[in-house]
């Protein structure tokens, strides 16, 4: 390693190290692939010739890239062209050996994404969303130059997928208005070059008319021509597991997926089909990590796949008979790795430099048992501490952290800070009662988890509670803002990133269907409900906060605005309240390598400004910290940077 390499900080050159994601392939062209990676130091999407070895960036756009597909024959990559990150915009394609980019479906105006499925026949299907039309999906049939509108519905929904011969599609729908919960709809696609049309073959909607509502969701059709069959996932067992529907007979064929001991598995399933239709490759997922299976549809047989103890990020099944997977843990980076035992594909330049990893605690909470994901720095061992001690709340809601690699985390525990994380009721992966669980009193479930979490950490002598950083990201920093109101006497600094602020505001302004979600979640709209709203909402009790915050938020966020922001920025000037504000031209995150760095860069220098000092023989401990994170930016003043 060189001098200069070297003088560049562990958690930096976590950020810079190039990474690719898991390669998708082309149905009818396996050695046509595509991935994004962030090798020239911006998110973008790659072209692999994996029978060449050849590789060749396919995008390059100041905000990055990150949605594209290709077309079942190889010939076409498609991705999304938004604008500085507001997600709003329409698909382009250009040729897989490259090309000029084209408009892919000419006539659609730019909309937010709900999904596009592309036909072997070269049968097109693209999902739009926006306030005033609500989801529409649009046919182009081969031959066709302009699509033809063939679903349209007021709330949310959208494409799930098509039929091997390119005759059925499957719409995920919430016509029910109960956004957490979809149906599944398939109709037959009629007409020819000239225009299309549908009509409905069967339905599934486990939601209308039901006290309890379970979600159902397409996972797809069987790759094999002519097979009615299509793989759905449902919530009838109160988690999420896989059956076969076929829908042309209304034939339903469970799947009881027992381990090579008999037992059940626990937590939720999932499932694709492997080339052929005759096996399915099943993934596991249980407290925070998950695994790979093969189910034998003859046999009835669940064969596990050696992978090793973390997460897997995706897997997908070659026609080869092997499974390629994107693995990492806490400890360690991530990596395409494949059941022959082999690298699959590695990003170019240094590996990421390893983290530590995780412990598992569960603590009683008012709902039920939380479990929480902990880190210590390097170096200590239970028993030593008090450490000041950082919260990091996922985002979502229905997410949850894993024992996956993650820069961020990594980066406060090199600065000598515990790391705690939080999966409190409305995480997914423990059950459909734990995520459904986060209704009407929105934030303030969550919030009681974190407390019992928190409660935790200081008792047992992990966590100094006069340094305790709460901080999270969309949802997380929603609930780090609501958690410096609600909870004022719990933490010492709050750091906030992309939050919702103002929660009436937010509705106004956000995306559609994210409004959907918050109809769900809190039972109507804010004129319908405008308590709920206002009890949920961290500008409610901004008069409480008592800490520094830090706030970052992307001027072109359509998912946490930045109007709602502003609204609670002003009402902490207006109380006098500290704060610090960074504002980059964006939206919700950034996709340039530099820019990340940058904000977090601002972050672990807020909390080494503002976090009490604590004289080392107090504790027993070195308190001191790692100065490389310091900044020549000026906090509180707007800034520029890369889009997502």
């Amino acid at each position: 390693m060189s001098e200069e390499k070297s003088a560049v900080p562990a958690w930096e050159q976590r950020f810079r190290a190039a990474r690719v994601s898991l390669p998708d392939w082309a149905d009818e062209a396996p050695d046509r692939a595509l991935y994004v990676s962030n090798a020239t130091g911006t998110y973008e999407v790659y072209a692999w010739d994996r029978a060449t070895g050849t590789h060749r960036q396919v995008t390059d756009r100041p905000n990055g890239t990150t949605d594209a597909e290709l077309s079942p024959d190889g010939a076409w990559v498609w991705w999304f062209d938004d604008h500085d990150g507001d997600e709003f915009g329409v698909w382009r394609r250009q040729p897989f050996a490259g090309g000029p980019d084209e408009e892919a479906v000419p006539g659609l105006a730019p909309s937010y994404s709900a999904g596009l499925a592309l036909g072997r026949d070269g049968t097109v299907v693209v999902g739009r969303s926006t306030d005033e039309d609500g989801t529409t999906l649009h046919l182009r049939r081969p031959g066709g130059t302009e699509p033809v509108e063939i679903y349209r519905h007021a709330e949310y929904g959208g494409v799930g997928d098509l039929s091997h011969d390119g005759t059925l599609l499957a719409i995920d729908h919430t016509e029910h208005g109960d956004a957490m919960h979809s149906a599944i709809r398939v109709v037959r696609l009629t007409g020819d070059g000239s225009g299309g049309g549908v009509e409905t073959v069967a339905e599934l909607d486990e939601v209308t008319g039901r006290d309890e509502p379970r979600g159902v969701a397409c996972l797809g059709f069987a790759p094999v021509e002519g097979d009615t069959r299509l793989l759905v996932a449902h919530q009838r067992t109160g988690r999420w597991e896989p059956m076969i529907w076929d829908v042309a007979t209304g034939a339903e064929t469970a799947l009881p997926l027992r381990d090579e001991q008999g037992r059940e598995l626990p937590g939720d399933v999932s499932a694709q089909w492997r080339p052929g239709a005759g096996e399915l490759l099943v993934e596991h997922e249980y407290e925070a990590r998950s695994e790979l299976f093969s189910y034998s549809l003859a046999e009835g047989r669940l064969t596990r796949l050696e992978t090793p103890r973390g997460t897997v990020g995706g897997a997908t099944a070659r026609p080869d008979g092997t499974v390629e997977y994107l693995w990492s843990s806490a400890a360690e980076p991530s990596v395409v790795r494949s059941t022959a035992g082999t690298v699959v594909l590695r990003a170019p330049g240094a590996v990421p430099p390893a983290s530590v990893p995780v412990e598992d605690v569960w603590v009683d909470g008012p709902g039920g048992r939380v479990h929480a994901l902990v880190q210590r720095p390097a170096g200590t061992a239970p028993g030593d501490g008090p450490l000041p001690t950082v919260f990091e709340i996922h985002g979502g809601p229905t997410h949850h952290d894993s024992d996956s690699f993650a820069a961020g985390p990594a980066a406060w525990l090199d600065h000598g800070f515990a790391v705690v994380r939080v999966n409190y009721r409305g995480s997914t992966g423990y059950g459909q009662a734990w995520t459904d669980a986060l209704h009407e009193r929105v934030g303030l479930i969550e919030l009681e988890d974190i407390a019992a979490v928190r409660e935790w950490a200081v008792d047992s002598g992990l966590a100094d509670p006069r340094r305790l950083v709460l901080t999270g990201g969309s949802w997380g920093g929603y609930l780090t803002l609501l958690g410096l109101g609600v909870q004022p006497d719990a933490w010492a600094l709050g750091v906030a990133a992309v939050p919702v602020a103002d929660y009436h505001t937010a509705y106004a302004d956000e995306m559609e269907a994210l409004k959907s979600l918050d109809r769900t979640l809190f039972g109507g709209t804010p004129e319908e409900v405008p308590d709920r709203f206002t009890a949920s909402s961290p500008l409610t009790y901004v008069e409480r906060v008592r800490v520094p915050v830090y706030i970052s938020a992307g001027v072109n966020d359509p998912r946490c605005p930045i109007r709602q922001i502003e609204n609670y920025v002003e009402r902490l000037e207006q109380l006098g309240k500290p704060h610090e504000v960074y504002r980059y031209d964006a939206g919700h995150g950034s996709l340039v390598v530099e820019e990340r760095i940058k904000q977090l860069r601002l972050e672990i220098d807020f909390v080494r400004r503002h976090l009490p000092a604590v004289d080392a023989t107090e504790t027993g401990t070195d308190t001191d910290t790692d100065t490389s994170a310091g900044t020549g930016s000026t906090p509180g003043v707007n800034g520029s940077g890369g889009t997502a």
